[in-house]
Formats: structure tokens, sequence, C-alpha cells
């Protein structure tokens, strides 16, 4: 797809990506009434919010790239036919979300068969917007941002994931290597907000055993245009399925791949 393409469907997710925010904020401020459920355990929380702003999000991507494929955290995948696919976390960090924590955002991304192309993440709480396409630099309300260029493992963050896809033991032997190594780890709600966080040099980089695709292929995008580097999310029918993931910048991205162990799959499904 050439960048002029690229550019104008980045223009329109973006503006979906504000209506969507938007939404997303006033659920945030009525929350109390909103209708909450489980979906695999008891911290894995759904409500109303997540849904409305996903149908909000995928009916005006359909109308505006009806060949387009969907995949979206609660309404799933739809297929399509131009070779591109949208992946919708219409608000990832729903538990700091629903505690009233500012910690949550909107993520629209999309992949080709070459991986991320484009890339929104509103924080509506922080006021903030991060975008970027395949050719089209970074940006952080409008202002180009890069990965960071002097911080490491032991001078800067690095930005954690977990959950219950992975052992417990495994996570904290994790965190203990990470800790003998001098390394300083965050956990910050959303784990698609602190990949944008890497991308804009806040934080040295992100790594989460087991993640989703809507979780990460739009921070990926913004990650890469900024100048990281990221762990490739398998594509195609494996696009649904819980992958390890890392961006970090260039000077880190191995060393985290090192301490963590994140890419070897048989080491956390064993």
């Amino acid at each position: 797809m050439q960048i002029t393409e690229l550019t104008r469907r980045l223009e329109v997710a973006e503006a979906i990506a504000a209506r969507a925010g938007a939404l997303a904020l006033r659920y945030f401020h009525d929350r109390d009434s909103l209708h909450i459920e489980a979906k695999r355990t008891l911290q894995d929380m759904v409500s109303e919010a997540d849904r409305e702003v996903e149908t909000l999000i995928r009916d005006a991507l359909s109308a505006a790239f009806p060949g387009d494929a969907l995949l979206g955290e609660e309404h799933g995948i739809s297929p399509g036919t131009s070779g591109l696919t949208w992946v919708i976390d219409p608000i990832d960090g729903t538990a700091p979300f629903l505690a009233g924590l500012p910690g949550w955002c909107v993520s629209i991304g999309a992949c080709d068969a070459d991986g991320p192309v484009i890339g929104v993440i509103v924080a509506p709480v922080l006021g903030e917007t991060f975008t970027a396409a395949r050719g089209v630099p970074t940006r952080l309300n409008g202002v180009a941002v890069r990965v960071a260029d002097r911080l490491d493992l032991t001078t800067g963050l690095l930005g954690i994931g977990a959950n219950d896809r992975v052992p417990a033991p495994k996570v904290g032997l994790m965190l203990a290597d990470l800790m003998d190594a001098g390394a300083s780890w965050t956990r910050y709600g959303s784990g698609a907000l602190m990949l944008a966080w890497v991308a804009a040099g806040r934080l040295v980089g992100y790594v989460e055993p087991r993640m989703s695709a809507w979780d990460c292929m739009a921070a990926y995008c913004l990650i890469e245009q900024a100048g990281g580097q990221v762990l490739a999310f398998p594509l195609g029918e494996a696009i649904t399925r819980p992958a390890p993931v890392a961006g970090a910048r260039p000077g880190t991205f191995d060393e985290v791949l090192r301490l963590t162990r994140v890419d070897d799959i048989a080491y956390w499904e064993g």
C-alpha cells in the first residue's frame, strides 16, 4: 500500500479514535452505573463501555474501508479483501478504567502481511494521542517523538505485563532476574499505553509473556516508526491467539529478551 493511502487511513483512524475516546471518557465519568461482567477470569473484566466503543470503531472503519478486515477484542474477526486488517482494543486497561484510574486507552492498529502499518492510541484522561504509519514518523499530540536514546535498563524504566496465561512462579523469576541485573521495572494499567511510552522515550522497553494482537499492534507500529525494535507478532490465522510481546530501544532490545526469555515459548508453556 502506497504511503499516501496509508496516510489517508491514518488520518481517518485518528479521527475515529478521537470519537471513540470521547465516548469512552463519557462512560468513564459515569462508570458506577456500568454493567460489568467477567470473561475468562474475575481479573478479566468487560463492561458495556468496551462493547459500545468497539462497535463505534468497527462501524466507522467498515464505512470508510469496506474491503478491510477487522479484529477486535470484544466482537472478534470479520474478513476482508484488501489485505489490511484493523486490530482494535476499545478500552485497553479495563481494570484501571473501572477503578477510576487514568491508565487506560483506546487502541486502533492495522497490519498487512509484513506486520504493523498503522497505529493510533488515545489516552483520554491524560489528553494524549499517539500516531504513526509505516513511513510516517511517530507523533505525540502532533509532535515527533523517538525511543530513548541514552537510557538503558539500569538508568531507565522497563514496563512489565503479565497475566494468568503464564505460570506465576515464572513471572516471579523473570522479575527477580531483572532486579538482579540492576533493572528497574514498572506496571501502569494498560500494556498498550506502556508500549506507546516506549515509542515516546519514556520507557526503555516493555515485555509481556502473553498478549493479544489488539493489545500491541497499534503500539508496535508506534515503536517501529520511532526507531525501536519489536518482537514480531504472529500473523495470518495465528493473529487471534495470544503471543509473547516485547518492544524496546535498539540498544536494550536484545538484553530484554535475554533477561526475560519472553521469546522462549517452550519455557513459558512448560
